[in-house]
């Protein structure tokens, strides 16, 4: 491994928050160049006129997409919405470089289980062929393999990790599962709606999407390569009124015996070389991941009830976007896995 050497990354689509987040985190990267910022709707602009926390810092002018087609880079990272992250990465089918794609398009399994979730046609189908799913924690190897990372969404981050021990060992029923989730403002993304307005959110606290968050499938499709058989998760999210954090409560039937010792030696063995994953001995609130690339899980052994009740907290601006892609670039580039990515959590 070339410990000197710089890597040319581009991002596509900077306008967002999860572009913002990138750009913080590369530009203080020690292994890459930031070439390229893109974004169609303020091409011309510095990205520090768009991002006013980046003046005097990464005063860059925003470029039309089109300069990434020619442009020698060696990662992509594409911050685009789902449904037009697939377009960009078809006409890169041919680029050397390597693509982190920070959207929906390449999570799943099959163009037809997207179609079914997303309801939008694939234009790409190809693309599943080569993508892996970009959770380091499950799939280092692969995504040091990889020309294509599918970069996961934040609730089902948050929610695999919660429960991967369990299913990695089949210990727990995996019809039995339950995920109450709660997201920051930040996961609806940087476009205001009525969901988003500041009245309907303000002192408020509400579940949306019950039985059909498309998060619900990818869920599943990661526990069940863990578990090696089919996953049906209950998975509920809803929208707290802070502006990021995600924490998610899971809950599971064991199939054999258990206890609070056995619980945490479980957890604490199949993280012991993760880095980034902390077991913690109480439950954990957003504000101890808050600005950094952690994520906390508490497992808790409720003997009263005979339940599995499995805590985590990630920021999903972070963890749950931005530094897990810096994180899947590290390994696909063969460095360090934690270059860049130790910002002490910001609390309060």
């Amino acid at each position: 491994m070339n410990n000197h050497k710089k890597y040319n990354i581009a991002i596509v689509g900077a306008s967002g928050f999860t572009g913002s987040e990138l750009a913080r985190l590369l530009c203080r990267h020690p292994q890459v160049d930031i070439r390229h910022i893109t974004s169609e709707s303020h091409e011309g602009r510095m990205f520090s006129d768009l991002h006013p926390q980046f003046m005097g810092i990464l005063d860059q002018t925003l470029e039309s997409s089109q300069v990434i087609k020619k442009a020698d880079l060696d990662i992509i990272f594409l911050a685009l919405p789902h449904g037009i992250s697939m377009d960009f990465v078809k006409t890169l089918e041919d680029h050397p470089a390597k693509i982190i794609d920070l959207s929906g398009d390449f999570r799943l399994k099959s163009p037809e289980v997207y179609e079914a979730w997303y309801q939008k046609q694939h234009v790409f189908p190809e693309g599943f062929e080569k993508a892996v799913y970009g959770l380091p924690e499950l799939h280092s190897e692969k995504i040091r393999e990889g020309d294509l990372v599918a970069n996961p969404g934040c609730y089902p981050t948050a929610s695999i990790l919660s429960l991967a021990p369990l299913l990695e060992k089949d210990l727990i029923d995996a019809d039995s599962i339950i995920i109450d989730a709660k997201s920051g403002l930040t996961g609806a993304g940087i476009k205001a709606s009525e969901t988003t307005h500041f009245s309907n959110v303000s002192e408020n606290f509400k579940a949306y999407g019950l039985g059909a968050h498309r998060h619900t499938v990818e869920i599943e499709e990661q526990l069940g390569l863990l578990n090696r058989k089919a996953a049906m998760v209950q998975f509920t999210p809803h929208l707290l009124p802070v502006d990021r954090g995600i924490l998610a409560t899971a809950y599971a039937k064991p199939k054999e015996a258990m206890d609070k010792n056995k619980l945490e030696k479980i957890y604490e063995d199949f993280y012991a070389d993760k880095p980034f994953v902390r077991i913690r001995k109480s439950a954990p609130g957003i504000k101890d991941v808050r600005g950094s690339h952690y994520c906390d899980v508490f497992p808790f052994w409720d003997d009263r009830t005979q339940r599995i009740i499995s805590i985590s907290a990630i920021d999903n601006l972070l963890k749950g976007a931005a530094s897990q892609a810096v994180h899947n670039m590290n390994l696909m580039l063969g460095l360090e896995e934690q270059t860049g990515l130790e910002q002490i959590p910001l609390r309060p």
